[in-house]
């Protein structure tokens, strides 16, 4: 396993890869060799065409580790559209499960790709920010880049 630390718009990110796919992309640095692969660079480039505006969707080759439920609710996130959000609530009903939006929560707070898998686009309810791993500072400069006022 490899990654590689970058700064932009929102802080520092480490992105990490494992035998040709992106494990992780972290705001915490992650403990494995540090190497800048292509693969690495190759995402790193898709981030910076995203905090420019320029890019809306990634090409990046994952590989998740979670439970069955994590990668249900981590698939259900990338549905959201760049420029919208959703509830945990809504994210529970294309789940399958309407009441699970704690387990959602919980997911969410797992995922290991912030920003590919955008579970910055996750609001309350009531349409306020909730938690976020990187804090509502860093949420709420990542819903400002895609254009959705707070």
């Amino acid at each position: 396993m490899y990654q590689y630390t970058y700064r932009t718009p929102v802080g520092e990110v480490s992105i990490a890869e494992t035998d040709g796919f992106i494990t992780n992309i972290s705001y915490q640095k992650l403990n494995c060799e540090i190497k800048e692969t292509q693969l690495i660079k190759r995402t790193y480039k898709e981030l910076e065409e995203y905090f420019k505006g320029l890019r809306k969707t990634f090409d990046i080759p994952l590989s998740l580790h979670g439970t069955d439920f994590q990668k249900k609710v981590w698939e259900a996130l990338k549905s959201i559209p760049y420029g919208k959000t959703a509830s945990y609530k809504d994210i529970a009903k294309l789940t399958g499960n309407e009441k699970a939006s704690r387990a959602v929560g919980m997911a969410n707070n797992k995922n290991p790709v912030v920003i590919i898998i955008p579970c910055h686009r996750i609001i309350g309810s009531n349409g306020s920010l909730t938690g976020y791993a990187g804090g509502l500072n860093i949420k709420k400069k990542l819903l400002d880049i895609e254009g959705i006022k707070q």
